[in-house]
């Protein structure tokens, strides 16, 4: 016998999955210009079908319980169309590949815009290759700030912030960050909730 996979026609159980299905909602900015809530997963694979993702960190927990000591993977997933929008998320699982399913469907769940521009002064090209301006984020005991830079000088970040950036779109910038750094999720974490800052302000062009 061959085991067949079935894909499940998805069946919205939210408004805004209702709308979005029958093409009533066919841009995903509609959502966000208007403070909607993103509840299923399937709504960001319908108006974002080019999403990327990325493992960003896996650990290996173990938990003392009244039955025992129990062992679970911890994934954390970064996920982005390298075009305006990142998300970040955390899964956990006795498998591997479980873990990472649940970090993926967190991350989409979690997708942001990401307002680019050319903040820098020492560019001032007009183009979205960087950011329009100073933003900081912080998760647990890291915080990173994320400065315009002018074009040429790529992503001045490490790993973790890098594949965050890149995922977003961010082709150049300046980083600088403190505390404990070497933790995946809480610098991925930082470096997702500095982006969201770019959307809270406006822009000189914009006022």
């Amino acid at each position: 016998m061959f085991n067949v996979s079935v894909i499940q026609e998805w069946k919205p159980r939210t408004l805004l999955g209702i709308l979005v299905k029958e093409g009533k909602i066919t841009n995903i900015d509609q959502i966000y210009e208007n403070n909607l809530s993103i509840k299923e997963v399937e709504i960001i694979d319908t108006l974002l079908p080019d999403l990327k993702h990325e493992v960003l960190g896996v650990n290996f927990v173990q938990r003392q319980t009244d039955a025992g000591e129990t062992s679970q993977f911890q994934v954390t997933v970064a996920v982005g169309n390298e075009s305006g929008y990142v998300g970040v998320g955390m899964g956990k699982g006795k498998q591997i590949r479980e873990a990472i399913e649940k970090a993926i469907r967190n991350a989409k769940l979690n997708v942001i815009p990401v307002r680019r521009g050319c903040g820098s002064w020492e560019c001032l090209c007009g183009r979205p290759h960087s950011i329009p301006f100073k933003v900081i984020g912080k998760s647990g005991s890291v915080t990173v700030e994320l400065l315009p830079a002018p074009r040429g000088v790529g992503l001045a970040a490490g790993d973790i912030s890098k594949t965050v950036l890149r995922l977003a779109g961010v082709q150049d910038i300046w980083t600088r960050s403190r505390g404990e750094t070497r933790t995946a999720h809480n610098m991925a974490k930082a470096v997702y909730n500095a982006l969201k800052e770019t959307y809270k302000f406006k822009s000189p062009d914009q006022w």
